[in-house]
């Protein structure tokens, strides 16, 4: 008897990688750190949409969340350097204090076969840091095409232009120059004085896993944040987040962070409608969940127009009915919750 299963992109999973994971444990009254990757929108002439920007940060520093720009969710690939400057300008002026007001990707773009550009990556770096922000390290294929000694040499370097960072690991589903790094570069990785968290994007639950367990016997300190958006509820087995997801509804992600902290267990059906989003917006091609995202936002009534940004891949207009039907839901489940 076969008793493999198969995960939510197709691939198989061992039957001993299921018993691991039986073992993993909930972590119960644990303060979630919530990082919400803030989308930027458009109009329909094609231009940004800087009020919906502004306001939407402003909606999740509310939330309480730690705002992430220039991320994927911001098309950090695509946007010029002039975009990227004017979206690190406006969040700058609408966060306040602690460490990190805010995250924002220091991104370079380069090719396959493309060569190592620490340069590029400091003035990247140099760029976050001179508007008060925190630096989520974008890979590129020159980096992780690096050995791992010299990648792991790359990160200490970049350790230096600031006190602290994060660091990504992205599905190549996502983009091209997406890797997920083995357990053995992992673990030596984390503990870079420098490196403070890493998001960790595979869609899959047993490498995350296998992630805490390092985090817990090597760097207790180190921040393992999700970017499982089919598994949000990794938050309850001990990672913080940074998510694509949550910018589709930072309020709804506050509430279940704070009922989870309680130990109140309204938690767990916020999260099942949060999860039933996820998985629709995040289906094949993942790319795509950026126009469910401005559709979904519009639904709320917090977005003119649901147009995606040039070069990002479109959803079907029918998706709205589907995405309205579950704003419906999470919204009676939050009103429910919140009389209960």
């Amino acid at each position: 008897m076969d008793h493999s299963e198969v995960s939510p992109l197709g691939s198989p999973v061992a039957a001993s990688d299921v018993s691991a994971r039986l073992a993993v444990e909930w972590v119960p009254g644990r303060k979630i750190t919530g990082m919400s990757a803030i989308l930027l929108p458009m109009l329909s002439d094609g231009q940004i949409d800087w009020g919906g920007f502004d306001a939407h940060l402003q909606r999740t520093v509310a939330a309480g969340l730690i705002p992430a720009v220039n991320m994927d969710t911001g098309f950090a690939h695509l946007i010029d350097d002039a975009t990227r400057r004017e979206v690190l300008r406006r969040t700058a002026e609408q966060t306040g204090e602690g460490w990190p007001r805010f995250v924002a990707g220091a991104f370079v773009s380069d090719q396959p076969g493309g060569v190592w550009q620490p340069d590029a990556y400091g003035r990247a770096i140099e760029q976050v840091l001179n508007a008060g922000g925190a630096p989520v390290i974008f890979q590129s294929h020159g980096l992780v095409e690096l050995g791992d000694a010299e990648r792991l040499a790359a990160y200490e370097q970049l350790g230096s232009h600031c006190d602290g960072m994060f660091g990504f690991e992205l599905s190549p589903v996502f983009a091209p120059f997406g890797r997920i790094y083995s357990l053995d570069f992992y673990r030596q990785w984390i503990q870079l004085p420098k490196l403070r968290g890493a998001k960790h994007s595979s869609l899959h639950r047993q490498p995350e896993w296998d992630r805490l367990a390092i985090r817990d016997a090597v760097r207790p300190d180190f921040q393992v944040l999700t970017g499982n958006d089919l598994a949000i509820d990794m938050v309850f087995f001990g990672s913080d987040y940074l998510l694509g997801l949550s910018t589709f509804a930072p309020d709804a992600f506050a509430h279940r962070d704070a009922w989870w902290e309680a130990g109140d267990m309204r938690a767990l059906e916020v999260n099942d409608w949060l999860q039933y989003l996820g998985f629709f917006a995040f289906r094949p091609p993942v790319p795509a969940y950026k126009h469910s995202a401005a559709q979904f936002m519009k639904i709320r009534g917090w977005l003119e127009c649901d147009d995606t940004f040039p070069g990002s891949p479109p959803r079907e207009s029918a998706d709205v009915a589907v995405l309205r039907q579950i704003w419906e839901g999470l919204e009676q489940s939050l009103r429910m919750s919140s009389s209960g």
